[in-house]
């Protein structure tokens, strides 16, 4: 009984561990990576232009993710993917590590090289306003 006591609290905690921060708070950490305050409209430019350095079949952010990020975007290989709005998905950007490996992938994929801290700022701004 001891035993469980013990470790009960650890499985209670366990949700908790998955929402570590806020969209407002990796906003602030990026901006002061960046020594820079985050555009809106710089993040809707980079997430909506049409990019050269990445995959030749990942163009844009819009190929998966649908310039209308209120909506559900596709995979390539055709899995749903939550709308990437606040309004539409609010538990979006709550886990800091899904966001860097979120960032990590895209970036890499669409960019052809990671996103600094000012675009990850920028495009987080812009989608918290959507």
């Amino acid at each position: 009984m001891k035993r469980l006591l013990i470790i009960l609290p650890f499985f209670t905690a366990v949700p908790a561990l998955a929402q570590d921060t806020s969209p407002a708070q990796l906003i602030a950490g990026y901006e002061a990576a960046a020594g820079a305050q985050a555009d809106a409209a710089r993040g809707s430019a980079l997430f909506l232009a049409t990019q050269s350095g990445g995959k030749p079949d990942t163009p844009s952010c819009t190929t998966c993710h649908t310039s209308d990020v209120t909506q559900p975007g596709q995979t390539r290989t055709g899995k749903a993917i939550d709308p990437l709005a606040l309004s539409a998905t609010p538990s979006r950007f709550t886990d800091a590590a899904k966001v860097e490996k979120w960032f990590g992938r895209n970036c890499n994929s669409v960019l052809g090289r990671d996103c600094t801290a000012g675009e990850k700022a920028d495009v987080l701004t812009w989608l918290a306003s959507q």
